[in-house]
């Protein structure tokens, strides 16, 4: 399965080294994933593009013949090579079409990237999901955005007015949106300070104290950060698009285990998923994490081209059922299921 490069000029066999780290949706009942594949060619082990595969039973997948997403003759080129485009999440947007946040890898930095689409197969690209904000630079990763169960369709929702994307690599942040295009990363000032005041009595205001606040720096607003001796002890990372319920927001997440401070039963560097609920009157405010992951390592498919990677990404209702599309070891795919409860 080849295709011409429009940068190399050369056919390229664009998925014959790796295929993993799914995004999903649903389509005329059909499950369609979006997932990252590489070649054997450059020097980061081959370059990632995105393609399109579809299945009835969710299950047996097709495999288009060519790329959906990848580096191009474009305007984002330098942005996306020779790394490549990564780690898709795709959602419906309340208008029908697509939105997909992917990770752009120039080969030192690694940023994410919103593109559109009306049918899973012509995409336009936007560039920098922060574009226009002082974060438009940083390394950045996985964009989760906000949706709720509607008909068996995960569709982007609001909250307050906004859509929501949860993202990061490390440290989980928050970020808000009119359009599903450009976001806003959410800010938090850190080390405010106040002190209090006495306040003589006068003719227009009776005597008492008077709180005077001092603001502090402002910098990204963290939702969920690694915590020791857990499987999360050295990252935590959002996996599929966050889901809107009666109990909150779920969240599933990615967690790596710390070489040192980490789970003692899970291997080093580790990834596993684990689940975060938030309140969806507040969506920054934690209420409930789990301790443990809910999928576990299994021996058997420990092995690839990272090992002891179970990396979550998409997440689609189809026939009664949570469909969850796993990477594993960054070189195939996996998929657990658990039924939908009212």
């Amino acid at each position: 399965m080849t295709f011409a490069c429009p940068i190399s000029v050369n056919p390229v066999a664009w998925a014959s080294k790796d295929l993993f780290n799914p995004g999903a949706v649903v389509r005329d009942g059909r499950i369609c994933l979006l997932v990252r594949a590489e070649d054997h060619v450059g020097r980061y082990a081959g370059v990632s593009r995105i393609g399109l595969a579809t299945s009835a039973d969710g299950l047996h997948f097709d495999l288009e013949p060519e790329p959906v997403i990848a580096p191009g003759d474009d305007r984002w080129q330098a942005w996306e090579w020779p790394g490549g485009c990564e780690d898709p999440r795709v959602v419906e947007s309340p208008d029908g079409g697509y939105v997909c946040t992917y990770t752009a890898f120039d080969g030192k930095v690694a940023c994410l990237f919103v593109a559109t689409s009306p049918d899973l197969r012509v995409w336009t690209k936007h560039g920098p999901a922060f574009a226009r904000t002082p974060y438009v630079r940083r390394p950045s990763k996985s964009g989760a955005i906000l949706t709720e169960l509607k008909d068996e369709r995960l569709i982007a929702a609001r909250q307050e007015g906004k859509y929501w994307m949860y993202w990061g690599e490390g440290v989980i942040y928050a970020a808000t949106s009119d359009d599903l295009i450009r976001w806003t990363p959410l800010e938090i000032e850190s080390a405010p300070d106040q002190y209090l005041t006495w306040v003589t009595a006068s003719d227009t205001r009776a005597a008492g104290w008077k709180i005077d606040r001092v603001p502090g720096p402002k910098g990204l607003h963290p939702i969920a950060a690694p915590r020791r001796r857990r499987f999360d002890s050295l990252l935590t990372e959002p996996g599929p698009p966050a889901v809107l319920t009666d109990a909150g927001i779920v969240l599933i997440y990615n967690g790596a285990n710390h070489f040192e401070v980490g789970d003692k039963d899970a291997p080093a560097f580790a990834y596993q998923p684990g689940q975060l609920l938030l309140d969806a009157a507040d969506p920054t405010a934690v209420i409930g994490r789990m301790r443990a992951p809910f999928l576990r390592i299994d021996p058997a498919e420990a092995h690839g081209q990272i090992g002891n990677v179970c990396f979550a990404e998409g997440l689609v209702a189809f026939k009664g059922q949570w469909w969850l599309y796993v990477g594993l070891a960054d070189s195939r795919l996996g998929v657990s299921t658990a039924p939908i409860r009212a």
